[in-house]
């Protein structure tokens, strides 16, 4: 194993996270529109007074679902950021730690 030679199944593992991730923030964002969507409606049929009410009721929904996806896309982000440098640095350490140990102690105990 040289140096800076990252093995397929470190490539597969960062890429199976990352997908299981992406698709993982995609349900929960979809999840999320669903449920204030659904919210929303309820609110606007049970309060259906005054038509400057329902247009604040939209215009609050829809800043809160902005809101929410934006949170939900920067944390998911940040996530597979973390994940793929930690994986990296621990790999780069295996790497290291496995090419010490072939080359430079093997050889001093023989």
């Amino acid at each position: 194993m040289n140096i800076g030679k990252t093995p397929k199944v470190v490539v597969v593992v960062v890429v199976v996270v990352v997908v299981v991730v992406v698709v993982v923030a995609v349900v929960v964002v979809v999840v999320i529109v669903e449920v204030v969507v659904i919210v929303v409606v309820i609110v606007i049929v049970v309060v259906e007074v005054e038509l400057v009410v329902m247009v604040v009721v939209k215009v609050v929904a829809v800043v809160v679902v902005v809101v929410v996806v934006v949170v939900v896309v920067v944390v998911v982000v940040v996530v597979v950021v973390v994940v793929i440098v930690v994986l990296v640095i621990v790999f780069v350490v295996v790497d290291v730690v496995v090419f010490t140990r072939s080359n430079i102690i093997n050889p001093l105990l023989c």
